[in-house]
């Protein structure tokens, strides 16, 4: 006799979740998308901005790095020219050659020679004029082709760069004088060398060079009084304008509510900010060359002063435009769009791969894959923060810089796939042994078969 079943018994209700005591109001949201909008926004127009105050802290009121900027400018053929024609103008040597062939004419014509003897010598005038002309030329290019003119320049660049200063932030003096928008390079050492060669050479009228003060227009613009404002304020905010823009940032993407979108836009605008003002240098440098006063004798030597001022803003330029497409990227490929899951997944399947081709060849990671599988995130945050402040201590980052540091982050991040994956192939046949699917013999064919 079967006794009577009893009737199942209902499954409990599954517990519903507490409501969250303070949960954010709409409002507070729309507060703090607004908030991270508008920081971002800062953040993307100051990027530019901040590496503005860095060229000029370290290159324009840096004496030691303007040198270094300035000083390969000596070599440059352009300006080689220039201070060849200006060293040149500036000795003014003129022998009167109509009157020396006249006083020799007349002298001849004394001694009873026909006066066809005293025209002839008297058309030799404009060559005298001429060979004085050339001998006071070949002299100055020997001297500007010399070391001792790149001595002259960086020494003379040293000793002006107080007055660089003074021509942007009115303050100090030196051997550059400024004079309304007309900035100029005193090369009354130049041209002393000069007459002394001459005058070693054989060419007595050098010794009648007086001693001036002779001036090689190095800049002009009408609108050097406003640079100075501006020059000022970016002084003033100095080396921290940078740590604001980064504070800016990182405040922007954390009130984000999505924060990786947030971080690839950042990166994005911050690289197109650049790129707009890298274009505005290549505008303002032919706007320039186009507009030079009359003061500037030689555009090729303006244009390389310019590009040599400009130098390190460029380069600045470029490695932030890159590093923001570098972030973005990165950014994008961390996030969980179907792209980026297929490119890790890819990874992933590579790092499983080799780790099996390893152990069948003897290599396996042991204990310290299975401890980097454990630790796998806060290893990558690691490793993302050392370079991070290796970026942020490097002196003068430039773009191959930045792909260094990627390259070194892609090996650093295959290396922790790899043991991780060992670590996971590990575990797998831990529980596999456990479950005895795995607790063959040895020979057998099995995990760990010809092993031992």
């Amino acid at each position: 006799m079967s006794l009577p079943s009893e009737p199942p018994q209902p499954s409990p209700p599954a517990p519903v979740p507490a409501p969250s005591p303070h949960p954010p109001s709409r409002g507070r949201r729309i507060a703090a998308s607004t908030a991270s909008a508008v920081l971002i926004t800062l953040a993307c127009l100051l990027v530019p901005v901040s590496l503005l105050t860095v060229w000029v802290h370290d290159i324009v009121l840096d004496t030691n790095r303007y040198v270094s900027t300035v000083a390969p400018l000596a070599s440059d053929p352009a300006v080689e020219a220039a201070a060849v024609h200006r060293v040149t103008e500036a000795v003014g040597v003129h022998i009167d050659g109509s009157q020396v062939t006249a006083d020799l004419a007349k002298w001849l014509e004394s001694q009873g020679l026909p006066p066809r003897v005293g025209t002839a010598v008297k058309s030799l005038g404009p060559q005298l004029d001429s060979a004085a002309d050339q001998a006071v030329s070949k002299v100055a290019s020997r001297f500007v082709s010399s070391d001792a003119f790149d001595k002259v320049w960086t020494q003379a660049n040293r000793a002006a760069h107080q007055s660089v200063v003074r021509a942007l932030t009115g303050q100090g003096r030196g051997a550059i004088g400024v004079d309304g928008g007309t900035v100029t390079l005193d090369v009354g050492e130049a041209v002393e060398t000069v007459k002394q060669d001459l005058v070693k050479a054989g060419l007595s009228p050098a010794e009648k060079i007086p001693d001036v003060d002779k001036q090689m227009v190095l800049f002009h613009s009408d609108k050097l009084q406003k640079i100075r404002g501006a020059v000022h304020l970016l002084d003033i905010a100095g080396n921290w304008l940078p740590v604001i823009t980064v504070l800016l940032a990182a405040g922007g993407v954390l009130l984000a509510r999505r924060r990786r979108r947030a971080l690839v836009t950042m990166a994005l605008c911050g690289a197109g900010a650049c790129l707009l003002v890298a274009i505005g240098l290549v505008v303002a440098r032919r706007y320039y060359l186009d507009h030079l006063p009359e003061q500037v004798q030689s555009r090729d030597a303006a244009a390389a002063v310019f590009d040599a001022l400009v130098r390190f803003l460029r380069v600045s330029l470029r490695t932030a435009l890159v590093l923001g497409v570098v972030i973005a990227l990165g950014a994008y490929l961390s996030g969980a769009g179907r792209l980026p899951r297929a490119v890790r997944g890819g990874a992933e399947r590579t790092a499983d791969s080799t780790v099996r081709w390893g152990a069948a060849h003897g290599v396996r990671a042991g204990g310290a894959g299975s401890w980097v599988e454990a630790h796998r995130r806060p290893l990558t945050v690691g490793v993302l923060l050392v370079l991070a402040l290796v970026f942020a201590l490097w002196n003068h980052p430039t773009v191959l810089t930045v792909l260094l540091l990627v390259l070194i982050l892609l090996v650093a991040l295959a290396v922790l796939a790899l043991l991780s994956a060992g670590g996971r192939a590990g575990d797998g046949a831990a529980a596999g042994a456990g479950t005895g699917t795995g607790g063959r013999e040895p020979g057998t064919g099995g995990p760990g078969s010809g092993d031992r």
